[in-house]
């Protein structure tokens, strides 16, 4: 618990040295997707990080440099379906807008593919996709058959991007590692959409100081509990970390 408890002063204290840049590429209907690539290592593996409806790669501005002290990059993206968070405008959206590109939630799946490629063009390690809200269910789906992804972190998932379509049918075949949040409210809900994934996949976090708070902002400094979903976080990183040391051990 004390090492626990010392990543977590790490995560909050510790000063990164790190570049961060704007950068864009091309999703695959020629839609240019904006993103904020943060770089700590060319060679350490990415998590690909995807704001709520209504939201930009803003949401993770304070989040992003302290996922970096687990050792990975970070791609906060800005998709199609979203709009201005902290003051950093949605420049993807835009660009959908001015050139009359479809931007329905659902659309959003093709710039989360675009931002895997883009991730593995540094190196061929798996990433990880961390999505909030109506990204962390279209995270999921893609993840479901890319061989790219390593494990999803899914804060809040839901019904949310199509009215008539089924996140929990598109997720029937999910096999990959799963870190999932839910609010106190909202946990039964997301009990069902999982239903079928299989129990060994899933770490379940219900948050039990506060009611909890949807999305990725549960993470900023200013919301209540943040300090319990950061442990929570930690201790599924180190236990993926744990998984790639016993993988090393067999193949050796």
């Amino acid at each position: 618990m004390i090492r626990i408890l010392a990543g977590i002063l790490l995560l909050y204290l510790f000063k990164n040295t790190y570049s961060q840049e704007k950068v864009a590429f091309k999703s695959e209907d020629g839609l240019t997707v904006t993103a904020d690539l943060y770089l700590k290592d060319s060679r350490l593996p990415f998590i690909l990080l995807f704001h709520q409806d209504n939201s930009s790669r803003g949401e993770y501005r304070e989040i992003a440099p302290k996922l970096l002290n687990l050792n990975y990059n970070c791609l906060a993206v800005d998709l199609r379906s979203g709009n201005k968070m902290n003051f950093i405008e949605n420049e993807t959206h835009l660009d959908a807008v001015n050139h009359n590109i479809s931007h329905q939630m659902i659309d959003a799946m093709r710039d989360i593919k675009a931002a895997i490629k883009y991730a593995r063009d540094f190196n061929e390690q798996k990433v990880i996709l961390f999505g909030s809200i109506f990204s962390a269910s279209i995270a999921m789906i893609v993840a479901s058959d890319n061989e790219n992804v390593r494990a999803v972190v899914a804060f809040s998932p839901g019904e949310y991007i199509l009215s008539g379509y089924s996140v929990k049918e598109a997720l029937k075949d999910f096999n990959k590692t799963l870190f999932l949040t839910a609010t106190q409210k909202e946990q039964s809900f997301v009990r069902k959409l999982i239903a079928g994934i299989p129990e060994d996949k899933v770490t379940f976090f219900v948050p039990k100081e506060t009611t909890g708070i949807q999305g990725a902002k549960a993470l900023w400094e200013n919301s209540a509990g943040n300090q319990e979903y950061w442990m929570a976080l930690l201790m599924f990183f180190k236990k993926l970390d744990r998984g790639d040391k016993d993988i090393e051990n067999i193949s050796r």
